[in-house]
Protein backbone atom coordinates (compact mmCIF):
# COMPACT_ATOMS: atom_id res chain seq x y z
CA UNK A 1 0.00 0.00 0.00
CA UNK A 2 1.16 3.23 -0.72
CA UNK A 3 1.07 6.63 1.73
CA UNK A 4 -0.17 10.22 0.84
CA UNK A 5 2.41 12.11 1.71
CA UNK A 6 0.97 15.98 2.36
CA UNK A 7 3.54 18.75 2.33
CA UNK A 8 3.28 21.45 4.27
CA UNK A 9 4.10 25.19 4.18
CA UNK A 10 6.52 26.70 6.05
CA UNK A 11 4.18 28.67 8.77
CA UNK A 12 1.08 26.84 7.82
CA UNK A 13 -1.16 26.71 10.89
CA UNK A 14 0.29 29.05 12.67
CA UNK A 15 -1.59 32.37 13.62
CA UNK A 16 -0.16 35.76 14.58
CA UNK A 17 -2.36 39.48 14.58
CA UNK A 18 0.55 41.73 13.61
CA UNK A 19 4.10 42.06 13.49
CA UNK A 20 5.44 45.21 12.51
CA UNK A 21 9.43 46.64 12.91
CA UNK A 22 9.12 50.18 14.85
CA UNK A 23 12.43 51.58 15.47
CA UNK A 24 14.01 48.43 14.69
CA UNK A 25 12.09 46.22 16.92
CA UNK A 26 10.14 43.45 15.48
CA UNK A 27 6.94 44.18 17.73
CA UNK A 28 3.08 42.88 17.56
CA UNK A 29 2.22 45.71 19.96
CA UNK A 30 3.67 49.05 21.88
CA UNK A 31 2.51 48.18 25.08
CA UNK A 32 5.74 48.00 26.47
CA UNK A 33 6.71 51.21 24.89
CA UNK A 34 7.85 54.32 26.61
CA UNK A 35 6.29 57.56 25.90
CA UNK A 36 9.41 58.37 23.71
CA UNK A 37 9.02 55.46 21.58
CA UNK A 38 5.06 55.79 20.90
CA UNK A 39 5.45 59.31 19.86
CA UNK A 40 8.26 57.98 17.41
CA UNK A 41 5.70 55.49 16.09
CA UNK A 42 2.39 57.70 16.30
CA UNK A 43 4.28 60.55 14.22
CA UNK A 44 6.36 58.35 11.98
CA UNK A 45 5.12 58.67 8.10
CA UNK A 46 2.61 55.60 7.72
CA UNK A 47 2.79 53.93 4.02
CA UNK A 48 -0.52 52.53 2.41
CA UNK A 49 0.09 48.97 0.93
CA UNK A 50 -3.45 49.16 -0.73
CA UNK A 51 -3.68 47.80 -4.54
CA UNK A 52 0.18 47.12 -4.34
CA UNK A 53 -0.68 43.36 -4.70
CA UNK A 54 -3.60 43.58 -6.58
CA UNK A 55 -2.53 43.41 -9.77
CA UNK A 56 0.16 40.97 -9.20
CA UNK A 57 0.40 37.24 -9.71
CA UNK A 58 1.44 34.99 -6.68
CA UNK A 59 3.16 31.72 -7.09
Amino acid sequence: MREEVKEKTVGEGVGFDRIRRITGYLVGTVDRFNNGKRAEERDRVKHSTEGLMSNKKCA
